[in-house]
């Protein structure tokens, strides 16, 4: 055997080898996957106090302030508003501001400007505010009155709304 048939015999294995990863590395294969989400209706909401400041009881006419809800509902999503009776009377169509004490301020809570709607939960003459969500803040506003010439005692007075979204 010579020099040259032995180095060929060598070669030929390394050779096959070469040509045999080849042909099977010559494949891929692929497969898929489903990603998935479900939105859950939600709304979000924030408000800022409604503050009358001083008053005025000789004046004779209403003072008049308003503040802001910050509502963020999930976009096509319908929902209404309503505004309870507050923690002083509880009833929605008359609410009362209290010192503390047995002396009681009333005001009024609208749901527009004009101040020709009470808002509240629906029942005895009062309305809720309805809407539908997109999905960014929405900025609505309350507007309370406190009607004029009330002589009540000079003092401090609050109450407490709970606003409350159903959608």
């Amino acid at each position: 055997m010579t020099i040259a048939s032995h180095i060929r015999i060598l070669a030929l294995p390394a050779l096959l080898a070469g040509l045999s990863g080849a042909a099977f590395a010559a494949g891929s294969t692929s497969s898929q996957f489903n990603v998935t989400a479900t939105v859950m209706s939600a709304c979000t909401l924030a408000a800022t106090d409604l503050a009358f400041g001083n008053y005025s009881a000789s004046a004779a006419t209403p003072t008049d302030v308003s503040n802001n809800l910050t509502l963020t509902c999930t976009s096509g999503l319908p929902y209404t508003i309503s505004l309870d009776g507050g923690t002083t009377s509880a009833n929605v169509a008359a609410r009362n501001m209290t010192d503390g004490a047995s002396h009681s301020l009333k005001y009024f809570l609208y749901t527009t400007a004009a101040r020709t709607t009470l808002w509240g939960d629906g029942t005895v003459g009062t309305s809720t505010l309805a809407g539908t969500g997109n999905g960014a803040s929405q900025s609505l506003s309350v507007y309370g009155r406190i009607p004029g010439a009330q002589f009540v005692a000079a003092g401090a007075y609050s109450d407490r709304i709970t606003v409350t979204v159903n959608y």
